[in-house]
């Protein structure tokens, strides 16, 4: 997959007058902190950031961040939107070395809802998380975690510590936190109710 690369600018004003400013040039205002550097206010073009942002990968993945001739490894940490129109009004950036350990949260997909006795039945599949929280070095972040639910009847759960994860990624969350289970349907249990009276 192509590295998504941010091209960025330094801005010189801060505070909601200099983001209203930058917002006005059409660039989305932005903040890169973390390392052992002091944070920097920054701004990439919307029409850019839009096309990033769409692909899907820029949240939750390592983005190259490009300043001029310098490019840096960074991940984004925040997205705001604008609550009506939905375009993005400010972003924050995270600088981390691609051998450095870090927290973030990947989605969670399910797969074989047809080999599921318990969802054949009509039981329905009840998910606690869509997303989990694991550790990672921040050149391996996975695109998701996927659980299969082949063979999974009604009452039964997937525990986090079911999870097929790659070698180098901790789930944060202890191993049998409950990520999703197979319920009996409403319509089941009136019909069992009925059954037994």
């Amino acid at each position: 997959m192509a590295d998504i690369v941010l091209d960025v600018e330094i801005r010189e004003r801060t505070g909601t007058g200099g983001a209203r400013a930058t917002r006005n040039e059409g660039k989305v205002p932005g903040i890169l902190y973390g390392g052992d550097k002091a944070p920097v206010a920054i701004a990439v073009k919307l029409n850019e950031f839009r096309k990033a942002l769409y692909t899907g990968k820029l949240a939750g993945h390592l983005v190259t961040l490009k300043y001029g001739e310098e490019t840096q490894k960074v991940i984004a940490k925040a997205i705001d939107f604008h609550p009506v129109t939905d375009v993005p009004v400010h972003f924050d950036l995270y600088r981390v070395d691609e051998t450095q350990t870090i927290k973030i949260n990947v989605p969670v997909h399910f797969k074989n809802h047809d080999a599921s006795p318990g969802l054949k039945k009509g039981g329905a599949l009840t998910v606690a998380f869509h997303e989990l929280e694991i550790q990672v070095p921040a050149g391996h972040i996975p695109e998701d975690v996927i659980v299969d639910l082949s063979g999974l009847d009604i009452g039964a759960s997937v525990h986090v510590g079911d999870l097929s994860l790659p070698s180098d990624v901790t789930a944060v969350q202890g191993k049998d936190v409950v990520i999703a289970s197979i319920t009996a349907s409403a319509a089941e249990k009136s019909e069992e109710a009925s059954a037994e009276a």
